[in-house]
């Protein structure tokens, strides 16, 4: 009879061994589970932080830029009337500086115009219609993004030319009212 109870209790303690084991499984799994949450969450923070940090760290020398290009303009405006190699190295050295951080003037003198890089403050009479035909104010880019807009003049054809030309037009036509 003892022998039976003793089986009887060494069954129920080891029922309640791997209750207490499975129960142990299923916390040490709900851990894991968290902590691999918690680690995602903690990685991704880290990657926003890292992007948002890039994007001020862009804003900031895009600011920075805008606010001396007016100084490159007043160099190159005064370049223009003092013939100084000491302006001409500084204005160089100026220009350099702007390259290595990704600054570059956009080149736009005899090309056709495009409206998301200049500003038309001028048109002009011209062989051809939409061209660039002077730059005001030097336009500039940081990579791929636009930091500040060019001031150009812009060619329109000659009117008496194209109201000529629409009348030959017509006469070959035989239209003439």
């Amino acid at each position: 009879m003892m022998k039976d109870t003793q089986k009887k209790d060494k069954k129920e303690e080891l029922l309640k061994i791997k209750e207490e084991n499975e129960k142990l499984k299923k916390e040490v799994e709900e851990f894991k589970n968290k902590y691999l949450r918690a680690l995602a969450d903690y990685q991704n923070l880290q990657k926003r932080v890292l992007e948002e940090k890039k994007e001020w760290e862009k804003k900031i020398k895009k600011e920075f830029f805008l606010k001396i290009l007016p100084f490159l303009d007043n160099l190159e405006k005064a370049e223009v009337f003092i013939k100084d190699t000491g302006l001409k190295l500084i204005k160089d050295q100026f220009l350099q500086f702007l390259k290595n951080e990704g600054v570059e003037e956009i080149d736009l003198l005899g090309k056709e115009f495009d409206p998301n890089l200049a500003e038309a403050v001028d048109v002009t009479e011209g062989e051809k219609e939409n061209l660039v035909v002077e730059v005001l104010r030097k336009g500039y880019k940081m990579g791929e993004e636009v930091l500040r807009i060019a001031q150009v003049k812009v060619s329109v054809r000659k009117k008496e030319e194209e109201a000529v030309k629409i009348a030959k037009e017509e006469l070959k036509k035989g239209d003439y009212m």
